[in-house]
């Protein structure tokens, strides 16, 4: 077996009515996507349609979102290289002897 690095993104957020929420995403893309779709589910907004989420226009509104509750209210994306492990396909099978 070997080792690969894989890019994933967190989206983590939290706010007055619970404990924070934690997601994991494949890509900046999704992240960004899934804070915006957050966010608008939070505050009451209609959803967009489907379409690339601005990452500048995401933060704008999660910014907006949490001057409403400053103390209370939080979100974060982090990216991680999480290492995998990758099995040997393909590699020729040996025939054990007796």
């Amino acid at each position: 077996m070997s080792y690969d690095m894989v890019s994933v993104y967190t989206l983590l957020m939290g706010d007055e009515y619970g404990p924070a929420t934690v997601s994991v995403h494949g890509s900046a893309d999704e992240a960004w996507q899934a804070l915006d779709r957050e966010v608008r589910t939070r505050c009451g907004l209609r959803r967009r349609p489907r379409r690339v989420v601005d990452p500048e226009a995401a933060t704008r509104l999660a910014d907006a979102w949490r001057a409403g509750d400053a103390e209370l209210r939080f979100w974060q994306i982090c990216p991680h290289q999480v290492p995998i492990m990758v099995p040997a396909i393909g590699r020729p099978v040996v025939p054990m002897r007796h």
